[in-house]
């Protein structure tokens, strides 16, 4: 019995193979909840750079859980007063890379690389990100993110000391 389960084993994967869905198209929210979300994030940023506390209290979830690529943790509340006071200020929002995932109804995963200017300088990030559909609006509900490592220098040029 082992020995014919061996025998037939590759013929049932390769029959099955058909039936096994990518992961991004099995997770990939339908075109009406990606539109909302994609406005929902543009929101975000745009009260973000704004530093607008009313929008970002309401963007924001009661929930949210953000960590900063330094580790720092915030919470809405001060989160959102970091941001409406100008003790931190972003310039702009570079996305380089963003991509939406539906974990389950209702929870939405967002990640990507985004440029991040700041008043010290840019900030090349790696994110990962929580959208949850609350009271039928989309809440932004986690956000953790670290840097990415500059490029490497490029090897000094070899020297021909031909005399």
């Amino acid at each position: 019995m082992k020995t014919t389960l061996l025998r037939i084993l590759p013929f049932l994967a390769l029959a099955l193979l058909p039936l096994r869905a990518e992961p991004s198209a099995a997770l990939k929210p339908d075109a009406k909840t990606l539109t909302a979300l994609e406005a929902a994030d543009k929101e975000r940023v745009s009260a973000i750079l704004a530093g607008d506390r009313a929008r970002l209290m309401e963007i924001f979830s009661a929930d949210l859980y953000f960590v900063h690529a330094s580790g720092k943790h915030d919470t809405r509340e001060s989160y959102t007063e970091v941001l409406a006071t100008k003790q931190t200020v972003y310039s702009k929002y570079n996305y380089v890379d963003r991509e939406f995932r539906q974990l389950a109804p209702g929870i939405v995963q967002m990640n990507g690389r985004l440029l991040l200017d700041t008043k010290t300088g840019q900030l090349d990030l790696n994110f990962l990100s929580i959208w949850r559909l609350e009271g039928g609006k989309w809440r932004f509900v986690a956000w953790q993110s670290c840097r990415n490592n500059p490029p490497a220098a490029a090897p000094a040029a070899a020297v021909n000391s031909k005399t």
